[in-house]
Order: C-alpha cells, then sequence, then structure tokens
C-alpha cells in the first residue's frame, strides 16, 4: 500500500482559447445550481412563492462574492489592499506590481467574510421583501453546507489551503506546489464536515416536514460548521505571514463569533424568542412579542 498519496491535478478543466475553466469555479455554481433545486422543493412543499427564491438567490450571490473577497482582503491582508495603491485591487481581478497592471481572477475569497455578507444581505431582502429571515436561514443553511463541501473540494483541485505535515497514511503530497512530504488534506476534512452537517439538516427539516422550531436549525449550524472549522484550523498551515506564532490563526478567532451566535441562537429559539410566520406584517417582529 502506499504511505501517501501524490497529488498534482490540472485546476484547469478546459481552455476556451486563453481563458480556463477552473474545477473551483465549476464547484462554485454547481453549489448555487443544486442549492436552487433544494430550495425550491422547499418552497414548494411549503407553498410560498418561488419569485422570492428568484430574488433571494441573486442577493445570496452577490453577497457571496462581495463579502468573501472583502472578507480576504480586509481579515488576512489589510496591510496590502488597504494603502492607496492597491485598494482598487479588492475590487476589481487585475493586480498592479513592478511590470504593471496583470489579471488576477480575485485571488483570495474568506468564508467568514461570505457569511457576514448572506447576513446582511438577507437583512436587506428583509427590508423589501418582508419575509421573515429566521424562517429563511433555517433553510438556507442546509444548501450553505453543501456548497460550502463543494468550495473546499475546489481548494483541494488548486492544491490550496492544506495543512501541515502529517506521517498517517492519508498524507498527500502537494506536488503542484512543489511540495515533497505529505500534507494533512484539511480541504478533505472540511468538505466531508460540511457534507455531513449537509446531510444531518435535511433529514431533521424532512423528518419534521419542514415544520422547525424557529432559529434552532440555525443555531445549532452554526455551532456545528464553525466548530468543525476552529478544529480543523489547528492542523492547517498558516495562510498569511502574521499568522505565524498565534495560539489561534485568523480563521480560529472568526469562528468563535459565529459559534457564540449560534449557541445565542438555540438558546432563544428553544424560549420560544422566534416569529414563526413566513411574511411579517409592517407592525408585526422577527422576534415574538
Amino acid at each position: 500500500m502506499l504511505n501517501v498519496i501524490h497529488w498534482n491535478v490540472d485546476p484547469v478543466i478546459f481552455h476556451i482559447g486563453s481563458f480556463g475553466v477552473r474545477w473551483y469555479s465549476f464547484g462554485f455554481l454547481l453549489a448555487f445550481l443544486l442549492g436552487y433545486i433544494i430550495l425550491s422543493k422547499m418552497f414548494k412543499r411549503e407553498k410560498v412563492d418561488t419569485k422570492y427564491l428568484d430574488s433571494l438567490l441573486v442577493y445570496i450571490f452577490l453577497a457571496v462574492l462581495i463579502g468573501a473577497r472583502l472578507g480576504h482582503c480586509i481579515f488576512y491582508e489589510p496591510g496590502y489592499y488597504l494603502t492607496s495603491q492597491h485598494w482598487i485591487e479588492m475590487f476589481l481581478p487585475f493586480g498592479h506590481n513592478d511590470t504593471g497592471w496583470h489579471f488576477t481572477g480575485y485571488e483570495g475569497l474568506a468564508s467568514h467574510g461570505a457569511a457576514i455578507g448572506i447576513l446582511l444581505a438577507l437583512w436587506l431582502f428583509y427590508r423589501k421583501h418582508k419575509m421573515n429571515p429566521v424562517w429563511i436561514v433555517d433553510r438556507l443553511v442546509i444548501v450553505i453546507a453543501l456548497g460550502g463541501a463543494f468550495i473546499r473540494l475546489g481548494n483541494l483541485f488548486n492544491s490550496e489551503i492544506y495543512g501541515v505535515a502529517t506521517d498517517l497514511p492519508w498524507g498527500v503530497i502537494y506536488e503542484r506546489n512543489g511540495e515533497t512530504v505529505p500534507k494533512h488534506p484539511t480541504q478533505i476534512y472540511e468538505s466531508l464536515s460540511y457534507f455531513i452537517i449537509f446531510l444531518v439538516c435535511i433529514l431533521v427539516y424532512r423528518k419534521k416536514d419542514g415544520k422547525l422550531r424557529p432559529g434552532a436549525l440555525f443555531g445549532w449550524w452554526l455551532i456545528a460548521l464553525f466548530g468543525a472549522r476552529l478544529l480543523i484550523e489547528f492542523v492547517k498551515e498558516e495562510q498569511v505571514a502574521f499568522e505565524k506564532g498565534m495560539t489561534l490563526d485568523m480563521g480560529q478567532w472568526l469562528s468563535i463569533p459565529f459559534i457564540l451566535l449560534g449557541a445565542g441562537f438555540c438558546i432563544m429559539a428553544y424560549k420560544n424568542k422566534f416569529n414563526d410566520k413566513i411574511f411579517l406584517k409592517n407592525d408585526e417582529k422577527i422576534l415574538n412579542k
């Protein structure tokens, strides 16, 4: 038996002229497609017009792209991007160095930034459509977990965001990056964790026939997903230089508030603090009176 896995997969599936379609992009789009299909069935099951879902996914798509990009720039590389010379690179897929401008394709995305972006998007969506955001997140997080699993597989194909050296039999040598020793395949760890969370959530939803305790699934989802992220980060390599020597890395520090938020949602959910209506009138609150 091989003691390690040698990984040297081309991150590009095929080229159209000079443009390459990457596995990462394919996984990102597939996640949105499957998410739409699953949520569409939920909306129909609960007799909610899918026109609201179409509008919601536009909000979420933009929130993920903008939030993930700004999250990486602000949380992981503020010294580079928050300067007068490079701030424009946060918004354009181009970078600038001594040789001039060059295409970067938005290198660097952060899942915590995407999470913050989604929460802000849900607030904006609520202001426009008066749909209960707690009702939405209890269902939306199910497909977000599935999307996270695909995104981490995309990181695997890109040979990025892997772990520290290991002597375990499933250690991976990322040859494309010039690695010569096996590393923890943390992308696979996270992908499997997120897929398990997706399966548990979808089974709970089906068992309850969509009649969920408002806020409970969202709360447990936050604890499970960001708890898994916090633990896996212990065997992950530092993503940026300033993380070296830190007790917890940036991903872990950013996960802690989401875990606490999840605990808060669970407590309030089991005290029946959240409104269980799908649509809220102008004089109704998200929290029950």
